[in-house]
């Protein structure tokens, strides 16, 4: 019997065509002025970054209470890493549930108002879960235009039909409702609760009351809510009045600090993730540390719900300083137009200390490449203003007419 690697292969395969492909597509990509790189920097402290040897202000992190730094935050991990070690092992269904995902859960439950709470690995493993277990063929997926990636992504994998609507417009999605509902088994509307390039919020009030007229389910992905808008409590609690959203999914690794995703729904929607969602079935379960961390910062900001609401108090102190409409979250877009265009006004502000990334295509719509700010709980008032001064004078002031400040 011949070997099962023989010792040469006259009918090798010449792999250079794969490398080849790469760097066709990557020339394609540079041309487009839309190549990305990743660039060594060091997070010294929630808010300051060192990066070539400088030290930069950083207004493009997702830490919008600055809780990867905290001490209280820290020492919860650092606890939890010394009673339960590092890694969870294995899926939570296979070595048994961690006490502290029962706490956290609990505790996800009780701060958005629902039966029960689902840990995922991660936001983006969370919609690739959440999704395809409630809808699959002959089922119908309503998204707004803008969704995370996420969304789209789960959506997809649903095999649902899959159809958008226009940004936050809640006529449009109820034409399409009346027009594809009688077609379809089932029917899911999928939406950010804040849009993580835009900043704006999602019409959730009336978004779930069209989702009740119509047999459909409501889907908010509130990953840029949870801690920083609705007193701490995300998205379906900005509107005056909590928005009747019966799955409401975000993610542990923006204000909460930590990393990781959840589902907040009704115990038999949770029951029924944790016996079909394939991301949760088939993932390791979060490090305990992590898990910890979640929980403490969940605490903080259920304490101090006025250090909570620094970062939009922050954002709408730029906004006013700079001559931009007031912001309804932490989260300040400066659409700029074409990608050349951001990356050089991305690179004045590193000139004068100040770390904000520019946003291109495929991450937002063509033509619509712009800087992103986003403020945090300790970003000094002083530099604030610098800021906006800066981004005043030398970019909004010199923009072409195309640019646009958004919101």
């Amino acid at each position: 019997m011949p070997p099962f690697f023989p010792a040469s292969n006259p009918c090798k395969i010449d792999m250079r065509s794969l490398d080849e492909f790469a760097t066709a597509k990557l020339g394609e990509i540079e041309r487009s002025n839309l190549r990305r790189t990743l660039v060594e920097t060091t997070r010294v402290t929630g808010i300051w970054v060192e990066r070539h040897g400088r030290r930069l202000l950083s207004f493009c992190c997702n830490d919008y209470l600055n809780l990867t730094h905290h001490p209280a935050i820290k020492e919860a991990a650092i606890a939890a890493l010394r009673t339960y070690g590092i890694g969870a092992g294995a899926s939570r269904l296979v070595t048994g549930n961690h006490p502290l995902f029962a706490e956290l859960e609990a505790r996800l439950a009780r701060v958005k108002e629902t039966d029960a709470a689902c840990v995922f690995g991660s936001g983006y493993l969370a919609n690739l879960g959440i999704i395809p277990t409630l809808v699959g063929p002959g089922d119908l997926v309503l998204i707004d235009e803008l969704a995370h990636a996420c969304l789209w992504a789960g959506a997809r994998l649903s095999h649902a039909a899959v159809v958008p609507f226009r940004h936050v417009d809640v006529a449009h999605a109820e034409m399409l409702l009346r027009e594809l509902r009688g077609r379809h088994r089932r029917a899911l509307i999928a939406t950010d609760g804040v849009f993580s390039m835009d900043g704006d919020l999602a019409p959730l009030p009336a978004l779930a009351a069209l989702a009740q007229r119509h047999d459909a389910w409501l889907l908010a992905d509130d990953a840029h809510g949870l801690g920083v808008v609705g007193g701490g409590r995300g998205s379906n609690f900005a509107h005056g009045k909590k928005a009747d959203v019966p799955l409401q999914m975000g993610t542990l690794s923006k204000a909460l600090g930590a990393y990781g995703g959840y589902l907040c729904a009704s115990a038999a929607v949770i029951d029924l993730m944790r016996n079909r969602a394939r991301t949760l079935i088939y993932s390791t379960g979060l490090p305990p540390p992590i898990v910890a961390a979640a929980s403490a910062a969940l605490d903080l900001i259920e304490r101090q719900p006025a250090y909570a609401a620094l970062p939009l108090t922050k954002a709408k102190a730029f906004a006013r300083r700079a001559g931009l409409a007031e912001p309804v979250s932490p989260i300040v877009p400066i659409v700029i137009g074409a990608p050349e265009a951001a990356i050089a006004a991305s690179r004045l502000l590193e000139q004068h200390g100040f770390l904000v990334a520019a946003i291109r295509p495929p991450t937002v719509p063509a033509g619509t490449a712009r800087l992103r700010l986003t403020f945090t709980a300790q970003h000094p008032d002083d530099e604030i203003e610098r800021l906006a001064a800066l981004v005043r004078r030398r970019i909004l002031e010199q923009a072409p007419a195309t640019a646009v400040a958004a919101q």
